[in-house]
């Protein structure tokens, strides 16, 4: 089902059972899997991908190239109540997927994080803090465990802080706990 004042981009591929609301705008050759539910004006980027049984609430933000695991979780008000309702997007806190993230299935995203470039949210892991660029997170709740290339391979950096990634074929440079592509 797809409400009025929605924009989808060029190639973009839509299955079963799914629900984009209104305002929604999708980019260019993206995914979406079945049973999936893009709220009132949500924005996902170019080439993303989101698996079956994904809900993108109101106040997600999903960049291009961004990856959504099978039944990972967004969440978008910190404190729900049935009985003292939160409707409207005044009430949704803000979360910002930056390009190339991937998101592991059933993890949960709780509200009012950024997560980096490159990063990768293992299967199953809470984020409720913002994940550096590149940054390797797992568990419950999301610890960082290392650094993943632009490819999501894991990183391996020398004594003078550098990494090499064969598939992405980038060099990288880890220096005061940040990583960068290096030149």
């Amino acid at each position: 089902m797809v409400d009025d004042n929605v924009e989808i981009g060029e190639g973009t591929k839509i299955w079963h059972f799914s629900h984009i609301q209104s305002g929604a705008r999708i980019g260019k050759y993206c995914v979406l899997g079945q049973n999936v539910n893009v709220g009132n004006n949500v924005t996902i980027g170019n080439y993303v991908k989101i698996q079956n049984n994904v809900s993108v609430y109101e106040g997600v933000t999903l960049e291009d190239y961004v990856f959504c695991g099978p039944s990972m979780v967004f969440t978008n008000i910190l404190n729900p109540r049935s009985k003292y309702p939160q409707v409207g997007s005044k009430y949704y806190i803000k979360t910002l997927v930056k390009e190339g993230a991937s998101l592991g299935a059933n993890c949960t995203i709780v509200c009012g994080v950024t997560i980096g470039r490159f990063a990768f949210v293992g299967a199953g892991a809470v984020v409720t803090k913002d994940i550096p660029d590149f940054a390797l997170v797992v568990g419950n709740p999301a610890r960082q465990i290392g650094w993943v290339s632009e490819s999501g391979n894991k990183l391996e950096f020398d004594e003078s802080g550098f990494a090499y990634c064969k598939k992405s074929q980038k060099k990288y440079e880890l220096k005061n706990n940040i990583v960068t592509e290096a030149e």
